[in-house]
């Protein structure tokens, strides 16, 4: 894709993911936290909308901060966070996120890519829920592009990949027909 131009010089490969949602792991709404800051609100700007996503290992909360930019104030030395934004092109907007997969933990590199593999379906259904009236407000961004973006400094880790649309990760096929509060 032409949009992709832009974002490949240091990227050693693309691939297209295609999994089976009905394997992600189910995220339990009572778990997220959800922080808009200033200039952005459950419904606008779409540029400049930045997603930042942490956790705790110790109460498996997640936590999604929503800003003009980056929350790395939110961001703890693992660098086991994922980024993500919106982005435009010539024809419309796409979803990129970013992970670091070399981070600064002990865990090493093809772990680190096992876990954000792993867990990146639950994170990607957190932001969608937690952002739920945003898609409400704009439901063409349920069906833009998503691309992850897995850093490495290893060229085999270092890669740009297609993980769907947002809509592939709505937990309303999770609740299987139970309506999903606001």
């Amino acid at each position: 894709p032409i949009i992709m131009s832009r974002v490949l010089y240091s990227i050693s490969s693309i691939s297209i993911w295609v999994g089976d949602m009905r394997e992600q792991t189910n995220l339990n709404p009572e778990k997220l936290f959800v922080e808009f800051r200033t200039g952005v609100n459950p419904r606008m700007p779409i540029l400049h909308r930045h997603y930042t996503l942490t956790h705790s290992d110790i109460t498996a909360d997640l936590f999604l901060t929503i800003a003009p930019e980056y929350a790395w104030d939110k961001i703890n030395p693992m660098r086991d966070e994922v980024l993500a934004e919106w982005r435009q092109d010539g024809d419309g907007y796409y979803f990129y996120g970013y992970v670091e997969v070399d981070g600064t933990s002990a865990v090493n590199t093809p772990d680190r890519d096992r876990i954000f593999r792993r867990e990146l379906p639950l994170a990607l259904k957190a932001i969608r829920y937690g952002d739920r009236m945003f898609f409400r407000a704009h439901p063409e961004l349920d069906w833009a592009p998503l691309w992850i973006c897995f850093h490495s400094s290893h060229p085999q880790y270092n890669k740009l990949e297609y993980w769907g649309h947002p809509a592939n990760y709505s937990i309303r096929q999770q609740l299987a027909g139970q309506p999903i509060k606001s």
